[in-house]
Parts: structure tokens; C-alpha cells; sequence
């Protein structure tokens, strides 16, 4: 990582698109974020600014999005009059160029190979993942999210592509915090919850659960039918008591019936009258 003119995020994400193949991507996306944003949004003509820059979201991720424009540049043969056509900062694009042919001077010295995963961007998001997770976010609420090492609240800022994505994601990692009326998330990506488990487990881990609905009906209809049966067993016992306990009560009705009482005769004494005894 000392390698890299770069902070340590940013280092990293390099080295784990080497791992996983998507180097060539990944050096363009950190090029683009070394430099201030290439988007501009004039006061008088900011719907139509908002327009152009929606063409170019991809709506998982704003890191994608820096992908997407840089690419879209360099299809145009890196042209002037397409970035003001579409209100970017000619001059930021031409320092990111700069900045990748430094950093790709850099990796052939090392001599690491440059290699790509072509449309394949799920791949790109694991490696942005591994270097922002200790900046991951939970979804609290509509556009809201809390930090999930300290708690702290965060915001989806409205110009994210994440915002307009029709549904906002559980999970995702951000580059840095802006604080103007609240504090916005700068360049978000939507992560899966798995990945930040695998790359930071020292912060994350992943509960046992269910792996999907249809396991978990089953298994509450399981519980169910086992409650059910207990219960029922439980009233089975309670009335073989109470019979039992009838009987009892009736056996011991019927002996005190038969014992028949005598008046005027002392008790324990026998009917049996003796003969009296004959003297002279």
C-alpha cells in the first residue's frame, strides 16, 4: 500500500481489484475520486444539469456512476464540447486521466497486471466494499441511515444515484461525510450484508437465520403443531386427574353408606344379645 501516492482506502481498493480481477476499473474510479467533482450544476440551468447527470447514474452505486462517465468520455475520443454538452468539468476528467496514467505507471513497475471483468460490476462493488466497510451504513428510515460502528446519523444526498433508485438498499458504504443542513453521504454504494461480514470481521458478523420465507413459514408451522400436540396432551392429563380424583371421592362415598349406625347403642359394640346366666 505504500506503494500508492493514495490514502489507505483507496490503496486498498486497488490491491482487491487485483484480487478479484477488476484492477482496470478500479484504478479508474479511485482516478476519478482524487479529484474534486466533475459534475457542475449551474443555477440557471439546473434542470437541465439534473437531466444530463441522471443519463449517466448507475443506480447501485455512485462509484459506478465516476465509472460509467469516465468511460463515456473516453468513448467520445476525450472531448472538450461533449463534457460542456453535458455539464462536466473538462478540466477535472483531464486530471483524473492524469492521475490513472501515473497510478497505472505504478502498478506496471510493480509489475501487476492489469486486468478487467468486463460488465461484471457486482465484482467492483465487493472491492469498493473492502475499502470503505468501516464506513457502512444501516438503513433506519426513508433516505436515513445510522453508521453501524458508532450510530452516527447519515443522509442520502439527493443527487445520489441511490436516491432515485425506486427502492434504497439495506446496506451501503460511503467515501467520506458532508455536513451542510444535515450530514450527506459523498459517493454511496449499495453492499451486500455478507460482504461486510467476510471483509471486516473484526466490525461485522452474520446471525444465524432462516435462509429463506418458505423456511421459515415451515418451521413456524412446525412450532405450531408441536405446541398444539403439548397442549392437548396437557388437557389429556388434567382430566385422567380429575377422574381419577371422581373416583376417589365416589369409593369413598359408597363405604361411608355402608356403615350403618344404631341408635341407643354404644359405638363398637355388636347386636349379639348374650344369655343371661342361670343360677339356683
Amino acid at each position: 500500500m505504500v506503494d500508492f501516492p493514495l490514502d489507505p482506502p483507496l490503496a486498498k481498493m486497488l490491491l482487491m481489484g487485483e484480487q478479484l480481477g477488476c484492477i482496470n476499473e478500479v484504478l479508474t474510479i479511485v482516478s476519478m475520486l482524487s479529484v474534486p467533482s466533475v459534475f457542475f450544476r449551474p443555477k440557471d440551468r439546473a434542470e437541465e444539469s439534473d437531466a444530463a447527470r441522471e443519463k449517466f447514474f448507475v443506480p447501485e452505486s455512485d462509484h459506478l456512476t465516476l465509472l460509467n462517465v469516465y468511460l463515456q468520455w473516453k468513448e467520445h475520443q476525450y472531448r472538450g464540447d461533449w463534457c460542456n454538452d453535458h455539464f462536466l468539468h473538462v478540466k477535472g476528467l483531464r486530471k483524473a486521466r492524469e492521475v490513472r496514467s501515473q497510478l497505472l505507471d505504478i502498478l506496471k513497475t510493480l509489475k501487476i497486471p492489469l486486468t478487467s471483468c468486463g460488465h461484471d460490476w457486482d465484482v467492483i462493488r465487493k472491492a469498493i466494499c473492502s475499502a470503505y466497510f468501516h464506513n457502512a451504513a444501516r438503513l433506519k428510515g426513508v433516505g436515513e441511515y445510522v453508521n453501524c460502528r458508532n450510530g452516527m446519523p447519515c443522509h442520502l444526498h439527493p443527487s445520489s444515484a441511490l436516491y432515485g433508485l425506486g427502492y434504497t438498499p439495506e446496506y451501503v458504504v460511503y467515501h467520506e461525510l458532508i455536513l451542510t443542513t444535515k450530514e450527506y453521504m459523498q459517493c454511496a454504494t449499495a453492499v451486500e450484508p455478507q460482504w461486510l461480514a467476510e471483509l471486516g470481521p473484526m466490525f461485522f458478523s452474520v446471525k444465524e437465520s432462516d435462509t429463506s420465507m418458505l423456511e421459515h413459514k415451515k418451521r413456524q408451522k412446525e412450532e405450531k403443531t408441536a405446541m398444539e400436540e403439548e397442549m392437548e396432551n396437557l388437557r389429556k392429563e388434567q382430566a385422567e386427574v380429575e377422574r381419577e380424583s371422581k373416583e376417589k371421592e365416589r369409593q369413598k362415598r359408597a363405604k361411608q353408606q355402608q356403615q350403618v349406625s344404631m341408635p341407643g347403642l354404644p359405638q363398637c359394640t355388636s347386636t349379639y344379645l348374650r344369655p343371661k346366666k342361670l343360677g339356683l
